[in-house]
């Protein structure tokens, strides 16, 4: 029987037509035949959607969606098997396809419907015998359509982008919850953590995979994972082949407390980001199991029974990263299970990671770092703590809730000053990993406490806690002149703060506001008037605007970055350029528009480049305009495309929202009349700048004065009683 077409809301019409969420509006007013709703509610009405696509077409409106954007709304008109097969089959399909170069799949798109589905199947069937434990596998009868889109997202953005499409399709359908992916700073902040370089890495609970794929990028050559949701298992052994094909991979599928893929393996080192707060996780079941050395762990422990299963499938040495809930090191039920991680010396760190960092994101999740202990080994006489969540609270904007609002992705997490994060963790740690004994530790940072004061009732390992307990130690002469210096600086931001809000260049429109007719970012560079530079993502292909003007992979080492978080924040270059990971990389000029590719979260969307960002890297998701000046003014320019109307209709994506920046539009105006534009941004983006140095330095300010007072280093003055007393 005919399947049912799939249904859309207003918003994704606006996509897959390429125009702005009001267009859409106009049309349902505007034209009788536009398609009734055929379901949802009157506030949110809901479109079906082959009615809408006929319709578009015979309006003459061809699809502008990206091609990630094409996939997904091609996938939702294929009717679906339900058993995950046919979605197995498309995982397959994208690792054959990445392996073909552009050309290759341009003619294969172009091929009649049957021939199509015929090569479709020897690639799959080819990809099949890669895929480790995965039997022979024939393509089921899928529509031409939906592989021709496959195919084009594959050549166009690349494997990663074509696997997140079918993953999330394949979630939806199954209801399933928890499944998010670890931001990739963090996941390279974990990667980190394992010293030297581990060359088989397991991941029990592995998602998507971004956990191993950064331990590949630190040169891990064997990579098992394991997933109790199938797809995700799919999909990261298809990704992690992509990513790292020099690898050898294993994923299995299941749980793996209960079903453990891997019982008898022992590895270099684990990476786990597990599930949180799951109450049937087989406390009962597993209570006699052989991997509970620390204690069997309570019913509302799952965490700790994760810890203990990671900790068995380490070599006497290895390491282990975990995420974990803050609970998890204070909860009352988890003591016994602390107090022996502790006393036996396999806990040797925790880490308090910002709110934000990784979902969920209004909780400020921890790091937890072990090491099996070995038979006749050294004696673990203390653990590292390290807070930086209240160090980077509100870091380079000045406001503590730095992320906007909340979506799938962990947009949030992208706010975040990852490069300020990773040199603090990474700085402490590796002082405390040399010599523990000796490790100094910073004031309201890092400490090492040792094993017998952790010890006691409540064997509470909450980094703020047993951190803050040093501020005792903090010099009172040295406290009082940086609190002096900071005052200092704040006074000097204070008054230019208060001269750039002085400024009033601009005046009333009449009547309801100017119009005015604009063009796409994309009409702007087919006529010359700006170039559009983009960083390559790993695997892709086909994309010829970057040449000449990218960096080459040797010249890389010791170049800054210019990161998505760098511009929302503020803040000059801050990343790394070996975390690129591609050879095609942009090199930023005095006068380039640099604009954010993620569109949730604070702060300035678009910005324009200064001498303190020339000769940086562009980051990956940054879209860099390089406007003609004789054309141009780059301040008109980033003014009109990092306006919140403009990044809301360029924007796509249903979890992640990506910013399309070929759809971004521009006023059509005479360049005299551009600069004065120009000249209004450039002050506004002044103001917002200043403000944002007011605001932090004040925190700082405050914060300093109020730890001095509260710890004794600061006295109030006789002179603020007196006047006090007398005003």
């Amino acid at each position: 029987m005919p399947q049912p077409s799939a249904q859309v809301t207003a918003a994704e019409i606006s996509r897959i037509a390429g125009v702005t969420r009001a267009t859409v509006s106009n049309w349902r007013r505007r034209h009788d035949d536009f398609p009734q709703p055929s379901g949802g509610t009157e506030s949110s009405p809901l479109y079906d959607l082959e009615a809408v696509r006929v319709w578009l077409a015979s309006r003459g409106h061809a699809s502008a969606a990206s091609p990630s954007e094409e996939l997904r709304t091609t996938l939702r008109l294929h009717a679906h098997s339900g058993d995950g097969g046919d979605t197995f089959a498309l995982l397959l399909l994208v690792l054959a396809a990445a392996g073909h170069s552009s050309g290759e799949l341009t003619a294969a798109v172009e091929l009649p419907d049957a021939d199509l589905i015929a090569h479709a199947e020897r690639d799959a069937t080819a990809a099949a015998e890669a895929v480790p434990g995965v039997d022979a596998v024939r393509l089921k009868v899928v529509d031409p359509a939906v592989v021709r889109a496959l195919y084009t997202c594959v050549r166009d953005e690349g494997g990663q982008a074509a696997l997140a499409v079918l993953a999330e399709r394949e979630l939806e359908d199954s209801a399933a919850t928890g499944a998010y992916q670890t931001p990739a700073p963090l996941a390279d902040l974990l990667a980190r953590l394992l010293p030297g370089s581990p060359a088989r890495v397991l991941d029990p609970a592995c998602g998507s995979g971004s956990l191993l794929a950064a331990a590949a990028r630190r040169g891990a050559r064997e990579l098992y994972g394991q997933d109790t949701l199938p797809v995700q298992a799919r999909r990261s052994a298809v990704s992690l082949m992509l990513t790292a094909p020099e690898a050898t991979v294993t994923v299995g599928a299941g749980d793996s407390l209960r079903a453990d893929a891997f019982p008898d393996l022992v590895v270099d080192a684990v990476l786990c980001n597990p599930p949180f707060g799951v109450r049937d996780w087989g406390h009962d079941e597993l209570a006699y199991d052989p991997r509970w050395a620390y204690g069997v762990p309570p019913r509302a422990e799952s965490e700790l029974a994760w810890v203990q299963h990671v900790l068995a499938h380490l070599e006497p040495g290895g390491y282990a990263a975990l995420i974990l809930p803050p609970a998890t090191a204070g909860r009352a039920s988890g003591r016994r299970v602390r107090a022996e991680l502790v006393r036996g010396g396999a806990l040797r760190a925790v880490v308090a990671l910002p709110v934000g960092a990784s979902m969920p994101l209004h909780v400020g999740l921890q790091i937890w770092v072990l090491q099996r202990p070995e038979p006749g080994g050294a004696e673990r006489k203390s653990v590292l703590f390290v807070d930086t969540a209240a160090e980077m609270s509100g870091a380079g904007t000045g406001s503590g809730d730095t992320a906007g609002p909340r979506t799938r992705g962990g947009s949030r997490s992208a706010s975040l000053d990852w490069a300020g994060i990773t040199a603090q963790v990474l700085g402490a740690w590796e002082a405390f990993t040399e010599n523990p004994d000796a490790f100094a530790g910073e004031p309201g940072l890092s400490r090492a406490v040792g094993v017998v004061d952790l010890l006691d009732d409540v064997v509470d390992l909450t980094p703020a806690r047993l951190v803050r307990a040093s501020r005792a130690e903090v010099d009172p002469a040295e406290l009082s002149a940086e609190v002096d210096a900071t005052r200092r600086d704040l006074m000097k931001a204070t008054k230019s703060f208060t001269r750039a809000a002085s400024y009033e260049g601009w005046t009333s429109a009449d009547g309801s506001g100017r119009e005015w007719r604009t063009a796409t970012a994309s009409d702007l560079a087919r006529g010359g008037a700006l170039a559009l530079l983009r960083t390559v993502p790993e695997g892709s292909r086909g994309r010829g605007e970057e040449e000449g003007h990218g960096a080459d992979r040797a010249g890389l080492a010791g170049r800054r970055v210019l990161t998505c978080a760098d511009i929302a924040n503020g803040s000059g270059p801050t990343g790394n350029a070996a975390e690129l990971r591609t050879d095609t990389t942009p090199v930023i000029a005095v006068g380039d528009v640099l604009v954010r590719a993620l569109a949730s979260g604070s702060g300035p969307m678009a910005r324009v480049a200064g001498e303190e960002e020339a000769g940086a890297l562009l980051g990956s998701q940054v879209h860099l305009f390089r406007p003609d000046p004789a054309r141009l003014d780059p301040w008109f320019l980033a003014g009109f495309l990092g306006a919140e109307d403009n990044i809301a209709g360029a924007s796509t994506g249903s979890t992640v929202l990506t910013v399309n920046p070929g759809r971004l539009r521009v006023p059509l105006l005479p360049l005299e009349e551009q600069r004065r534009y120009g000249e209004a941004f450039r002050r506004v983006q002044e103001l917002r700048a200043q403000a944002q140095l007011a605001t932090r330095l004040a925190e700082e300010t405050a914060g300093l004065l109020s730890g001095g007072l509260t710890g004794g280093q600061l006295l109030p003055s006789k002179d603020d009683e007196n006047s006090t007393a007398t005003g």
